[in-house]
């Protein structure tokens, strides 16, 4: 009778929000938020799994997903590091790490760090004459968020973490005519705070597990006159070893089937499948597919791991733009 009221409780989750997928493409929501390189993520492994990674342990790099994902960390310290091959030669970079000094009796800490290179340039102001503007020469903007978080497992089923961000966005100077003859010279930069939740529950049937998490939760910023927020979003997950399921016995392997649903203030709900399957915790295979999504909706990667040191790859094509590669090396002991 518990194995039927989980069954019957995940198919009503995936029922729900496939049905306010469905519904939300009838009332697209739009330019709602700023600060979007917060949602691009840079894991390997979570892309390659189209980011359907909330109710996973994912060390570090939860702090990128859901915090509570580092809370039951075996090893003292984990590290990752990322790269990001984004579209129009964007560079997003990203580093974590985390250290749980009593083996997470009283939790585990973590340091996050993303950065975004958007190369340069050419800047512009508009002008009365035959070009209707004025070269004003190349310019940087840059982005980067700086985070500390704190998980912990309060039992051995129950997870709850948390981090704060600073998050920084320079999109460089820009000159607004005052009068005709003057002008004035305004810096257009940004520093706000962000904050992140998430819990993550075992239920005890196998490997079954579910997750929470509210990722970019911020006050209302602006540049000069329309006001808005982060990039806002919701997400519940979903995971298990698929494999336990069945009878037979074979090497030491592993399927995970991970399932997120996600609610964002910027654009219409998506629901996130991913698969990783492991063989002798040596080799993964990965994939995701995202619905709800036409540009990036297909994912693809694989990962190695030997002697604490594990390198993960992902690629992803893009419909409208060039594909998308991402790498990331982990480091734990």
């Amino acid at each position: 009778m518990r194995k039927l009221f989980l069954i019957l409780g995940v198919g009503l989750f995936l029922t729900h929000f496939c049905t306010s997928t469905g519904q939300a493409e009838e009332n697209k929501k739009l330019a709602q938020t700023g600060f979007q390189f917060l949602s691009v993520a840079s894991d390997a492994r979570a892309t390659a799994m189209a980011n359907a990674v909330n109710s996973l342990e994912f060390g570090s790099a939860a702090l990128f997903f859901n915090p509570a994902g580092m809370a039951n960390m075996p090893q003292f310290i984990d590290l990752s590091l990322s790269n990001n091959k984004w579209i129009a030669d964007i560079n997003h970079n990203t580093f974590s790490v985390a250290i749980s000094p009593w083996r997470g009796k009283y939790g585990v800490v973590g340091v996050s760090v993303q950065t975004v290179d958007y190369g340069e340039l050419q800047g512009t102001v508009v002008a009365d004459n035959s070009l209707g503007y004025i070269d004003t020469g190349t310019f940087s903007p840059s982005a980067m968020a700086i985070g500390v978080g704190y998980a912990r497992a309060l039992s051995d089923r129950f997870a709850v973490g948390g981090q704060v961000r600073w998050v920084r966005q320079e999109l460089g100077e820009a000159t607004i005519p005052e009068t005709d003859t003057t002008t004035t010279r305004v810096d257009n930069r940004l520093t706000p705070f962000s904050f992140d939740f998430g819990t993550l529950y075992k239920t005890g049937f196998k490997s079954l597990t579910f997750g929470m998490s509210v990722r970019n939760f911020s006050q209302e910023i602006k540049y000069e006159e329309e006001g808005f927020q982060l990039p806002l979003v919701f997400t519940l997950g979903v995971s298990m070893n698929v494999l336990e399921l069945m009878p037979f016995k074979g090497p030491q392997q592993a399927l995970i089937l991970s399932i997120d649903a996600t609610h964002y203030r910027s654009h219409p709900e998506q629901l996130l499948f991913g698969l990783d399957y492991r063989l002798l915790n040596l080799v993964s295979l990965r994939g995701g597919y995202v619905v709800g999504n036409e540009e990036d909706n297909l994912t693809f990667g694989f990962g190695f791991s030997q002697f604490g040191i594990v390198f993960d790859y992902a690629y992803t094509p893009f419909h409208s733009f060039a594909n998308v590669q991402r790498i990331t090396a982990r480091f734990s002991f």
